[in-house]
C-alpha cells in the first residue's frame, strides 16, 4: 500500500513554483541592472542641463 499524500501541500508547492516562474519571467522582462539605471539617470540629467542652458531669461 502506498503512503497517503497531503493534497494541500502538493497544491501549495505547485502554486509556489508557478509564482517563482512568473517572478523570474518578470525580472527578465522588466528588471534592470544598477549600471543601466545610473546610465539612464545620467542621460536624463544631461538632457535637463542642456534644456536649462537654452532657456531665455524673461
Amino acid at each position: 500500500m502506498s503512503t497517503p499524500i497531503n493534497l494541500n501541500k502538493v497544491r501549495k508547492e505547485r502554486d509556489r513554483a508557478a509564482k517563482k516562474d512568473r517572478a523570474d519571467q518578470n525580472v527578465v522582462k522588466h528588471g534592470r541592472t544598477k549600471a543601466e539605471k545610473s546610465a539612464e539617470k545620467q542621460r536624463r540629467d544631461a538632457a535637463l542641463r542642456t534644456l536649462d542652458g537654452h532657456k531665455r531669461e524673461p
